[in-house]
């Protein structure tokens, strides 16, 4: 047996200027969880919709600080620990040597750290969203502009957000279903 509960309520626009002034709406309430799906870039959102957090600068960061503390350790673990061995009489802690391999292991740990944090931080794989299957959904790519405003927002009420959004100019309002079974 599954039972709908709604994901969010999700409004069409035939252009980019009724979307942008329902975006400045929903947002001039309060909603914070909000997107904007466009058939092209419309810049003029970034201004209008809240920012995301962005969690891939501090996992940069770990892989980075990981990958230089992993390099420098096992460069001085074999050479110092492991088999000191006196070469033309350098010390056995020769730091200038060790640079090079700390370098490019910062640069790769934190391109992997670049990359995962990328792909958790988009919710990947994901390959269902209940957004696909609203109605006239497929239009996004193609001519129709659309917003959706998450069940998740702390302001959301079904009833009330329902009211606040029909005051709005859009072409259609649509409740979007989250099934679980």
């Amino acid at each position: 047996m599954s039972e709908q509960r709604l994901h969010g309520y999700l409004l069409e626009f035939a252009d980019v200027e009724d979307l942008l002034e329902a975006a400045r709406h929903v947002v001039g309430i309060g909603y914070r969880d909000v997107e904007a799906f466009t058939p092209f870039p419309v810049h003029e959102l970034e201004d209008v919709l809240p920012p995301c957090s962005n969690p891939i600068a501090f996992w940069v960061l770990v892989g980075g600080l990981l990958g230089g503390l992993l390099g420098y350790g096992i460069q001085y673990y074999s050479a110092v620990i492991d088999y000191p061995y006196l070469v033309g009489g350098k010390p056995m802690h020769a730091w200038p040597a060790f640079i090079p391999v700390t370098f490019e292991l910062t640069v790769l740990f934190g391109a992997f750290g670049a990359f995962l944090a990328s792909i958790f931080a988009n919710g990947l794989p994901q390959l269902h969203h209940p957004i696909f299957a609203a109605e006239d959904f497929d239009l996004a790519s193609r001519d129709r502009f659309f917003l959706l405003i998450e069940a998740c927002d702390k302001l959301f009420d079904a009833q009330r957000t329902r009211t606040q959004l029909e005051n709005v100019k859009a072409s259609q309002l649509h409740s979007v279903d989250l099934e679980e079974s």
